[in-house]
């Protein structure tokens, strides 16, 4: 299984290129506590006895520092040779940075980024010489909580189901030669009932096309080549058969078509859709070409699937799905928000189809593009989640809003991804019940992504206190499958108009909006976890003393669920522990807990 365009570990699966270096290993380090290394001149290059593991923090033990403390500003330094080409640009890409992050070479400052999750990529070209090349990245964060944390702490120590923050680099960073015109951005959208792949490339570095880019990014005022003679070429290909070629006249910076198919040689229907339990993905080629020149090249994938609403459910490629998903915060013993590997990505993946799960809720992460990619491969559903604030002031809403644009743009593509879910539980919002504002953010943030995205729902706000949203998603951490199953039949209606706390605390829906016949999803519920010495260590309600004790549980929960007609889906909390939190179906270290086929056999509805 996979693509032809798949190389392992490359950070950016849908837009694959030969010509590229990891950076991960080795960077000389410092804590720069007085944050004074600006005014030391570091970013020229520094001296220090501290080596750090890139891409690893330096809280977590794999980056070979492990010290969990706080320390606000950070410096990284390493050196390059190359030898540079007068016809190449040079880019350096950080997959994520936590949070402030300026980048130097050769003591020139080449660019800055405000974010934690989303790619930053910085042009080195103009500071770069033949040679040796010094790189100094210096990254500021902080406990504000008008900054998107997800599941990071703000203050010094662990509480609840927060845990130790994440400070600077914790993804891939990697660099890569591109010619002066090549393509930038691609963005790749299914339309399975017309048997056709809309595609919009965006392309840097052609004279005379300052037009916006894809979602309105910014392009090159100035660009190196003119388009006289400029051409996209594309190649579509199933298992190794030539679907489609196609041949488009670039004109300006963004290049948009949309190109049919459909192939009855190679099945009776014309298309192979993905699907959960057929991930089929077409491979694609494209290429800039001036004449029959090949100006840039790269490789490229695509899933032919669709997500849409009717009557109450979710459909996948026009069929019902019934979502039986598993929350995931990706956490990992010795790494915390950092994969210790590509294979410790995949063994996720595979260990959660063993457990019977077809899908999962990223939660309060945003994930490294290498698991999105294996989710395509494996036909894994993904409901990908924002991290969130955690207060509601002007600059949270910008910092907010500009990140979770970079983030649906940059993931647009994967076919695993089928839910957009900018908000969790009011985290951000904690007065939308009666705050005006907060309504209107949430409405426009939903607005805003639809923008984007029309093709897949957006919920708005999950657990509870919806305002408009195109899935109804319920939290609610009920032991007892009995009472569960009691109250979601015999308080239905008031349930769904918001008049009925389903969770003895928090209401559906807002005041002022009404439920539209929205899919209902149970989207918590479970956290059992089992009993343990150490108080700091939780899971959600009375803990179970033994794998029957749980398994009883968990199957009298879960078939309560799946017995009540209206209800079109569950995600069970959670993967793995976390840190203090013991709720897994797994240790954090991925030993099972409990018996997999067991938890399969509950989940396909046995005994039901």
């Amino acid at each position: 299984m996979g693509t032809k365009s798949y190389i392992k570990d490359y950070p950016r699966p849908q837009m694959v290129r030969d010509d590229f270096e990891l950076l991960n290993g080795s960077w000389d380090f410092a804590f720069d506590d007085e944050n004074r290394g600006e005014e030391k001149g570091w970013n020229a290059g520094f001296d220090s006895d501290l080596v750090i593991q890139v891409p690893f923090t330096y809280e977590t033990k794999l980056s070979g520092i492990c010290d969990e403390t706080r320390h606000d500003h950070v410096w990284y330094q390493r050196k390059i040779t190359l030898e540079k080409a007068e016809d190449k640009q040079y880019i350096l890409h950080l997959e994520g940075s936590d949070y402030l992050t300026k980048v130097w070479v050769n003591g020139s400052l080449i660019g800055s980024h405000e974010g934690a999750y989303e790619r930053a990529s910085y042009d080195m070209t103009n500071a770069l010489k033949t040679g040796v090349n010094r790189i100094v990245i210096g990254v500021s964060d902080s406990f504000s909580i008008s900054q998107p944390r997800g599941k990071q702490r703000w203050i010094n120590n662990n509480f609840g189901c927060w845990y130790v923050q994440t400070t600077g680099i914790w993804k891939t960073v990697w660099m890569e030669a591109v010619p002066k015109v090549h393509f930038d951005e691609l963005k790749i959208t299914p339309d399975i009932d017309e048997g056709a792949v809309e595609i919009t490339a965006a392309i840097k570095g052609i004279v005379g096309c300052a037009d916006a880019g894809i979602c309105g990014a910014p392009a090159d005022k100035e660009g190196t080549n003119d388009k006289a003679d400029l051409s996209l070429y594309g190649e579509i290909s199933f298992d190794g058969k030539t679907v489609k070629t196609f041949c488009e006249n670039i004109h300006k910076n963004l290049t948009e078509l949309k190109v049919d198919i459909r192939d009855y040689e190679l099945t009776e229907w014309g298309l192979k859709l993905w699907d959960t339990y057929d991930p089929n993905l077409y491979d694609m080629t494209l290429e800039i070409r001036r004449g029959d020149e090949c100006v840039d090249k790269i490789g490229s994938y695509f899933g032919m699937r669709k997500v849409s609403i009717e009557n109450g459910e979710v459909l996948l490629n026009n069929r019902p799905i019934y979502q039986k998903l598993i929350l995931d915060q990706g956490y990992f013993a010795d790494s915390h928000l950092t994969p210790p590997s590509e294979d410790a990505l995949i063994e996720d993946i595979d260990k959660i189809h063993q457990l019977g799960f077809n899908g999962l809720r990223k939660h309060m992460k945003i994930e490294d593009e290498r698991f999105l990619y294996h989710c395509d491969v494996k036909g894994m559903l993904v409901w990908s989640e924002m991290a969130a604030c955690y207060e509601f002031t002007d600059e949270a809403v910008r910092k907010f809003t500009d990140e979770w644009v970079q983030i649906v743009k940059q993931n647009y593509s994967h076919p695993c991804i089928i839910t957009w879910t900018p908000f969790n539980e009011s985290w951000g919002v904690p007065q939308i019940a009666r705050n005006e504002k907060q309504k209107k953010f949430t409405e426009a943030i939903y607005n805003l992504t639809k923008s984007i995205d029309n093709t897949r729902p957006v919920i708005v706000n999950d657990g509870w206190e919806h305002t408009v949203s195109d899935l109804l998603t319920l939290h609610d951490y009920e032991e007892d499958g009995d009472v569960f199953k009691k109250r979601y039949v015999d308080y239905k209606d008031e349930i769904l108009n918001g008049t009925y706390c389903h969770n003895r605390a928090n209401l559906a829906i807002v005041e002022g909006y009404d439920y539209k016949g929205q899919p209902v999803i149970i989207s918590e519920y479970g956290g059992i976890a089992f009993s343990s010495k150490d108080d700091d260590q939780w899971g959600y309600g009375n803990c179970v003393s033994d794998e029957e004790a749980f398994l009883k549980r968990y199957k009298k929960i879960t078939h309560a669920i799946m017995s009540i007609p209206y209800i079109k889906g569950f995600c069970y909390t959670q993967v793995s522990d976390v840190q203090q939190e013991v709720n897994g179906l797994m240790t954090i270290d991925r030993k099972f807990k409990v018996n997999p086929d067991k938890i399969r056999e509950i989940n396909r509805g046995i005994g039901l």
